[in-house]
């Protein structure tokens, strides 16, 4: 039961928000100690998963790209494009975005879009636009609020809906750890079980975003 302090470590860590990379190698060292591990042992389990994981490479690859598009006026685009739209709104549009990726995410297309993929050069200039076409050019703080509903929005949609993904490594994990336990479970009865969570997702998010947009009418009045 020692190797579990690792998890004490890591709710302590995040709790006196401490960095996040440190609070991992700090967690990853106590658990390696207390299994027998030495540290370069753990550092070479580290080693493993990151080759292993090549969805952790794949961001170099990304990144560029997006680069590239910013460059060529993608989120400019973007802008005018949602700019040209009536009735649309922040909150609206946000809806719409959060009810693809969880279809997207449901079918196991959970990397399609992302932070940095669509967020950031597509997503968040367009939330942004539909603001300024309502209520005018928001402030600062509120361009910066935008921006954060539009990652947590995608957040949410990704989190509450990747499990109904039969194969998505979530729900072989919680199969696996229950097998351990002797508890004997079909992966589908968990993917089944995860639709009304991700339902339940979507009506408290797209409530919370039409409450954004109230809020957002009630700032950009003078």
């Amino acid at each position: 039961m020692l190797i579990l302090l690792g998890v004490a470590v890591i709710v302590v860590g995040f709790a006196i928000r401490l960095n996040p990379l440190l609070v991992v190698l700090l967690a990853a060292m106590t658990s390696g100690w207390f299994a027998g591990l030495s540290p370069l042992q753990v550092l070479a389990a580290f080693g493993h998963a990151f080759n292993e994981n090549r969805f952790v490479t794949s961001a170099y690859l990304v990144l560029p790209l997006v680069g590239m598009l910013e460059r060529a006026g993608v989120r400019e685009r973007a802008a005018a494009m949602i700019a040209g739209m009536r009735g649309v709104s922040a909150g609206r549009f946000l809806i719409s975005y959060m009810a693809l990726r969880q279809v997207t995410a449901a079918v196991g297309l959970a990397t399609i879009a992302g932070q940095t993929q669509t967020v950031r050069p597509l997503i968040a200039p367009m939330a942004e636009a539909a603001t300024e076409v309502r209520d005018g050019p928001p402030a600062v703080e509120t361009r910066y609020l935008v921006r954060a509903m539009s990652a947590a929005t995608d957040n949410v949609a990704v989190f509450f809906s990747e499990d109904v993904f039969i194969a998505m490594g979530s729900v072989l994990l919680v199969v696996s750890f229950l097998t351990t336990a002797k508890i004997v479970i079909d992966p589908l009865r968990i993917s089944v079980w995860s639709i009304p969570t991700a339902l339940c997702a979507f009506v408290i998010h797209g409530a919370r975003l039409l409450l954004f947009d109230r809020r957002l009418a009630r700032n950009a009045k003078p």
